[in-house]
């Protein structure tokens, strides 16, 4: 689907596709940034934590045979969309990104951090050793972060006050909670800090950011998230193991690739 927007604001014409796997790619020429905000941000993380708190009214009323399955089920949809993302990329940029990336992960230790961060937590929230906080809170706040939606979507926002984006990555990421935290616990919801944070970082500084994430940019930054978002999947499906936090450093490498190598 193909919208072509004429604003009101002088020079600004946008071209948006969406794509059925909601990567969208935007092509616009503006003068003048919106009101400096965080109002999708503010909306996607009230999502996340009004789907969470439902999904745990019904922990312990769905059983844990039927929670795994639902879990499965969300791992193969994440693999579809994974895939669906990634096969939009330069292959030699996802190679190179992400064997790069991941030795820097790695090395960094960043998956590590992130669970020991979400073990902190847990134990200041809940004395069950056997919780899984710190599991809800690492899936989720990569599920929830890694992907084209939360970039376009906060750069739409932070321009020029467009939500349309964020409410549809909003509804997604609320009934998604729901189910998550249904079988993964509180953790979930905290994952909403993160999507403020990070959202709202690049929504705020919008206006700055513009002629950074250019189309092609973002095309290639989707793939890299495909690829992570894919692995996440397996991780959910058949507990594949993936440390997908290491991966994390493979979007700034796709970035240096596409300007001095693609560009």
């Amino acid at each position: 689907m193909i919208l072509d927007y004429n604003s009101k604001h002088k020079g600004l014409n946008i071209l948006i596709l969406l794509q059925d796997n909601f990567t969208a790619i935007i092509d616009y020429k503006y003068e003048g940034v919106a009101d400096i905000g965080i109002t999708g941000a503010l909306i996607n993380a009230a999502a996340i934590v009004a789907g969470g708190a439902v999904g745990l009214l019904l922990k312990g009323k769905i059983t844990d045979k039927f929670s795994q399955s639902i879990i499965r089920i969300l791992g193969l949809c994440a693999c579809i969309i994974g895939i669906r993302g990634a096969v939009n990329g330069d292959i030699m940029l996802l190679v190179v990104s992400l064997a790069v990336g991941v030795f820097v992960g790695e090395s960094m230790r960043i998956d590590d951090a992130l669970n020991n961060f979400g073990q902190w937590a847990q134990e200041r929230i809940s004395r069950d050793k056997k919780s899984s906080f710190a599991e809800g809170f690492v899936t989720t706040t990569l599920i929830y972060c890694v992907g084209a939606m939360a970039i376009v979507g906060s750069i739409e926002s932070g321009l020029m006050g467009d939500q349309s984006i964020i409410f549809t990555k909003s509804v997604l990421d609320g009934v998604s909670a729901v189910i998550f935290a249904s079988s993964l616990g509180v953790g979930v919801l905290f994952s909403a800090a993160v999507v403020l944070v990070y959202q709202g970082s690049i929504e705020f500084f919008a206006g700055y950011l513009q002629n950074v994430f250019t189309p092609g940019l973002i095309t290639q930054i989707s793939a890299v998230g495909g690829v992570m978002i894919l692995a996440i999947g397996l991780n959910l499906a058949i507990n594949a193991k993936f440390k997908v936090a290491n991966l994390l450093p493979g979007f700034v490498f796709a970035g240096l690739y596409y300007y001095f190598i693609l560009g």
